[in-house]
């Protein structure tokens, strides 16, 4: 039955997918300019002897996974509730609260994967890409997409007010986007920072996908990484269809 619910997505994407198709090219494109080769110009010698660009591309394929994966899981879902309240009309039918919560993570990963296939493509136009194995660097985009969408589809069905979408922004994506090494290293950071680092998920992405980029060993043995990537998917879907269960199941 999950299949179901995502093919209804697939259906409604069909209909405005070339709004996203250029902007995923477009963006990917000009923060390569704005912060790689702009920025770049600046930092003499690179970062531990690469250059910065092609240092910083892998943080940002994992870092839009993340905000990808957090605006389809923020909006769409207090929708699915609120708004077209389409969540209510899947339950009315023979699918399970699983297959409607399954089917919606399926789809962001979609996204994802779509979103970093693209800025993998620039990414390579760009020269940046120095191992065969930056291609697992979209397993890696999808795993942490889901590693952030699980718990956010879970705060998105508790809430009723799209106010709180604004504070999960401010107080938790820009915080990760900024401090979760792709930018600069973790290690430049304050001991405190450096571990709230540590605890971001995002963090744990951006060294895979680096690693695999660069064709470099990740900071961190890569089995620990994936195995707290996993925590966040169990431990958050958990969440996510105890709050779906709690809306939908009268």
């Amino acid at each position: 039955m999950t299949r179901y619910v995502l093919e209804y997505h697939l259906v409604m994407y069909r209909r405005v997918w070339r709004g996203s198709v250029l902007s995923s090219f477009v963006m990917p494109l000009l923060t390569m300019l704005g912060f790689g080769v702009g920025v770049g110009a600046y930092v003499t010698g690179g970062v531990d002897g690469v250059p910065y660009l092609d240092w910083m591309v892998p943080g940002l394929i994992a870092s839009t996974a993340m905000q990808v994966a957090v605006g389809e899981s923020t909006w769409p879902v207090l929708g699915g509730f609120n708004w077209q309240r389409n969540f209510y009309a899947q339950a009315a039918g023979p699918l399970r609260v699983s297959d409607i919560l399954d089917g919606n993570l399926l789809f962001v990963v979609v996204r994802t994967l779509i979103t970093a296939g693209a800025f993998l493509a620039v990414a390579a136009a760009f020269g940046t890409m120095h191992s065969w194995w930056a291609l697992t660097t979209l397993p890696i985009a999808a795993l942490v997409g889901l590693a952030v969408a699980t718990p956010t589809f879970a705060f998105a069905a508790t809430i009723r007010t799209d106010s709180y979408l604004a504070v999960l922004h401010r107080l938790g994506v820009i915080p990760m986007s900024l401090f979760s090494g792709v930018f600069f290293p973790v290690e430049s950071l304050p001991e405190v920072l450096r571990w709230i680092a540590y605890a971001f998920p995002l963090w744990h992405a951006v060294d895979l996908s680096r690693a695999a980029t660069l064709g470099v060993a990740p900071s961190w043995p890569a089995a620990w990484h994936l195995l707290y990537l996993a925590l966040w998917v169990g431990v958050g879907w958990v969440l996510a269809l105890r709050q779906f269960r709690r809306r939908l199941v009268v």
